[in-house]
C-alpha cells in the first residue's frame, strides 16, 4: 500500500491516541462465563452492542474467521540467591535451539533470551539454582546469565535428568505471566482463563485476548451458519504490554514475533472474500503474509530463515501488487521448497495510513491508551476509534485483556 504522497507515518504524534482510562474500568478478572461478555458492534459507521454469544447473528454465511492458536507459557521463573535476593527470569524467546517446538522438547540444556529482574544482584559467572518436583522426582534446575542483548540477557538453563524436557521444567517452575496492568499476582484459575479454548502451540508470553470470549457453543453456532474458522500462529511477545513512550511513533521499536501459517490456510485466504481477524495478533499475521509474498516476488530464491517483515516495510514499498499475486507467490515458494507450513518473523507496525490487504473485519478488545494496538485500530476505523471508545466508556464496557470486545466492520 502505498501511503499518501508526502505522508510520513513515523511522524504520527503519540498523544493523539490517548484517552482517560480509570483503573476501575480495567477488568482485573474474567467473567464466570466467557461468552457473556459485552460485544460492541461497529458496522458502516453505526455503533451498537450485544452479548458475545450472539456473535453469529452479526456475521454473514461463508465468512472466514481467523484465530491465533498460540498458547501462553509459564514464562516467569523465580529464583532466590543464598542471600535471599529474589531474581525473576522472564523467558522471551528461544535462542538455542531457536525453534520453539525443538526447545520445548530439548533435555538437559537450552538457552533463551530473557528479561531479568534484579539483574544487578546476579553476578556473571554465578549460577541460580532451584529444586523442583517433576513427575514425583526432585530435580535441580540451574540458570547461568550470559551476554547482554539490548535490555535483555541470554540465559542458559541446564538440568541433569535426560528424560525431562524444558516444557516440563516450565510447567513445574514457571508462573503464568498475566499483564502488569492487572496489578495482581497470578492465581491458579488464570492457567485456564488466560488461555483461549483453541490454544495449542506453546510460545506466547501474553494471550491473544480477543479469543478469550470464544466457547465451544459459540463455535457451534458459527458452524451452523456455515461460518468457517482457520488458525494461524503468532507467538505474542512482551512488547505487547509496552506503551509507546516516544513523542512520535517513529521513536518506537516493535519487537520481532514468530509466525506460522499452514499452506491450506493460505489457499483459503486466496479464495475467501471476507476475512475476519480474531484479535490484533491475527491481523498482524495476516497482513504480514502480504509482505512476505512481496519479499518472495523480489527474491524468489530467498531462504525461509531470511523471511522477515520489518517494521516500516509497508510504508516503504511503492509498487502496488495485488493480494492474489502476493499469496500466489507464497504458495509457489512453498511448492518449490516442499513446505506445508510457512514460518517467518514479523516486526510489522500498523498505524494510520496503512492499507489493509487481507483483513476485512476485526474482533478485538479495548486497548491501552498510546499503544501500538490502539494505533492499529485507528488505522482500521479511522477517527471513529474515538466514538467507539467513548461509547464503550459511557456504556460501562470492561477494558483490556480480561475485558469486553468489539466487532469492527467499517
Amino acid at each position: 500500500m502505498q501511503t499518501r504522497r508526502n505522508f510520513n507515518p513515523q511522524e504520527i504524534s503519540t498523544k493523539d491516541f490517548s484517552y482517560e482510562l480509570p483503573d476501575e474500568r480495567i477488568a482485573k478478572f474474567p467473567l464466570e462465563k466467557r461468552d457473556e461478555s459485552k460485544l460492541l458492534l461497529f458496522k458502516n459507521g453505526t455503533i451498537g452492542q450485544t452479548v458475545f454469544k450472539n456473535l453469529h447473528d452479526h456475521l454473514a454465511e461463508d465468512e472466514l474467521l481467523v484465530c491465533n492458536n498460540t498458547r501462553v507459557i509459564q514464562a516467569r521463573l523465580i529464583f532466590h540467591k543464598e542471600t535471599g535476593a529474589r531474581i525473576e527470569v522472564f523467558c522471551l524467546e528461544p535462542v538455542s535451539p531457536h525453534d520453539y517446538q525443538l526447545t520445548f522438547q530439548t533435555t538437559q540444556e537450552c538457552t533463551w533470551k530473557c528479561m531479568v529482574g534484579n539483574a544487578s544482584k546476579w553476578k556473571s559467572g554465578t549460577f541460580l539454582e532451584k529444586k523442583i518436583n517433576v513427575d514425583g522426582r526432585e530435580l535441580s534446575v540451574k540458570a547461568e546469565k550470559l551476554e547482554v542483548v539490548g535490555n535483555s540477557y541470554h540465559v542458559r538453563f541446564f538440568w541433569e535428568n535426560p528424560n525431562v524436557t524444558f516444557a516440563s521444567i516450565l510447567d513445574a517452575l514457571g508462573v503464568l505471566p498475566i499483564p502488569p496492568y492487572l496489578n495482581r499476582e497470578t492465581i491458579e484459575k488464570d492457567k485456564i482463563t488466560y488461555q483461549t479454548v483453541y490454544s495449542k502451540i506453546k510460545g506466547s508470553v501474553a494471550a491473544p485476548t480477543a479469543g478469550l470470549h470464544f466457547t465451544e457453543e459459540v463455535f457451534a453456532q458459527l458452524r451452523n451458519k456455515n461460518i468457517s474458522t482457520e488458525e494461524v500462529t503468532l507467538h505474542v511477545g512482551a512488547g505487547t504490554f509496552q506503551p509507546v513512550k516516544s513523542d512520535t511513533i517513529g521513536g518506537h521499536t516493535m519487537h520481532s514475533e514468530w509466525i506460522s501459517v499452514k499452506k491450506e490456510v493460505i489457499e483459503r485466504l486466496r479464495k475467501k472474500g471476507k476475512v475476519i481477524a480474531v484479535g490484533t495478533t491475527s491481523v498482524r499475521t495476516l497482513e504480514s503474509l502480504y509482505y512476505i509474498g512481496r519479499i518472495i516476488l523480489e527474491r524468489p530464491d530467498i531462504s525461509e530463515n531470511e523471511l522477515k517483515v520489518t517494521q516500516w516495510m509497508p510504508y516503504e514499498m511503492r509498487e502496488e501488487v495485488s493480494t492474489e499475486e502476493s499469496l500466489n507467490a507464497i504458495l509457489s515458494y512453498m511448492e518449490r521448497n516442499q513446505l506445508e507450513v510457512l514460518c517467518a518473523d514479523t516486526q510489522i507496525i500498523i498505524v494510520p495510513g496503512y492499507q489493509f490487504h487481507i483483513v476485512k473485519a476485526i474482533i478485538t478488545n479495548f486497548h491501552q491508551p498510546q499503544s501500538t494496538l490502539l494505533l492499529l485500530i485507528s488505522a482500521f476505523v479511522g477517527e471513529k476509534w474515538k466514538d467507539i471508545y467513548d461509547y464503550a466508556m459511557r456504556n460501562e464496557f470492561r477494558f483490556l485483556s480480561y475485558g469486553d470486545s468489539s466487532l469492527l466492520m467499517p
